[in-house]
């Protein structure tokens, strides 16, 4: 490998040459198998201090100008001739960084449906923060629950937490409303791995 790649914010056993980047880059997109935006390849990439933000945005040019990527104003897409360089070259990348890439890109892409689905708010008020969370579908509302918290920080931490897992959520609070305890039992068992007590 040549082409030293500017490697700040990088974490150790991250991408420091400028050709690993566009082999990734190829490799990523031939992988997910769609279009990807510049913010999803931004915020998994560098979200996971695989390169550095320049050196991210020069290999995306290049690769467009080589004919390895293609872009429509919205999303990037791999061609034939950056999926055959993806194929050929990408076992030169640690297998560890291909999976960081891909997991994060899909744990993106998971998250913004949920975010679409799963509604929550932070709002202040006067001795406190409210977080205000709904879970909708084909846009009305199923369950809402508003929760009074005693700094934005967890406020905020709800927040994501119940975009995150608010289905989850939603099934405990049914669970234990309806007194459903196989529901729970259910739940319980799918998280640990292990049949549950909770139905006892």
């Amino acid at each position: 490998m040549s082409n030293k790649a500017f490697t700040g914010g990088v974490r150790p056993g991250g991408l420091t040459t400028s050709t690993e980047i566009r082999i990734l880059l190829c490799y990523l997109l031939k992988t997910i198998g769609i279009p990807l935006t510049r913010s999803e390849i931004e915020s998994a990439l560098l979200g996971e201090e695989l390169v550095n933000y320049f050196e991210l945005s020069d290999a995306l040019d290049k690769l467009c100008a080589l004919g390895h990527l293609s872009y429509d104003g919205n999303a990037y897409q791999v061609t034939p001739g950056g999926a055959e360089l993806a194929d050929t070259l990408s076992t030169e990348l640690p297998r560890s960084v291909r999976e960081s890439a891909v997991n994060a890109v899909l744990a993106a892409q998971q998250y913004k449906r949920k975010l679409a689905q799963h509604k929550a708010k932070v709002t202040r008020t006067e001795d406190g923060w409210r977080t205000s969370c709904t879970i909708e579908d084909l846009g009305e509302p199923v369950f809402s629950c508003e929760l009074y918290l005693p700094d934005e920080l967890t406020a905020n931490a709800v927040k994501e937490k119940f975009i995150s897992d608010g289905d989850r959520i939603f099934r405990c609070m049914l669970g234990l409303l309806t007194d459903n305890r196989q529901l729970l039992a259910d739940l319980f068992e799918k998280e640990s791995g292990n049949p549950s007590d909770a139905a006892k």
